[in-house]
């Protein structure tokens, strides 16, 4: 199944991130920007689609921006990145794009899941 998911675990709390909001953008060319959805993680952190329904991926560059100030905000502390940024590159659009999160107050870690 192709499609685009995340998930964000809080390392900090060894727990998901639920409440998340993110945004999805497309770029042809990596310099001009337009937003495609938007998502909330659910209690599992997790977001099953961020395509809306009926949209499939294609060739091109993709960016997730994490809110993560509102989050932390919402949980009592601080955070030291306001947002934090994925850009990566949709080469075959047939596939599954999973990209996780791992997220802690002071620092992030990302990848391409499965």
């Amino acid at each position: 199944m192709s499609g685009l998911s995340t998930h964000i675990l809080d390392t900090s709390k060894g727990r998901p991130a639920s409440g998340v909001r993110i945004v999805l953008e497309y770029s042809a060319d990596g310099s001009t920007w337009s937003e495609i959805h938007q998502a909330e993680t659910n209690n599992d952190g997790r977001v099953s689609s961020m395509l809306p329904a009926g949209q499939s991926l294609q060739k091109g560059i993709y960016r997730l921006t994490f809110d993560t100030s509102s989050y932390f905000s919402a949980g009592g502390s601080a955070g030291f990145y306001p947002y934090v940024p994925v850009v990566f590159e949709v080469k075959d659009p047939g596939q599954h794009y999973h990209v996780p999160l791992l997220l802690n107050p002071f620092g992030y870690s990302t990848y391409r899941g499965s």
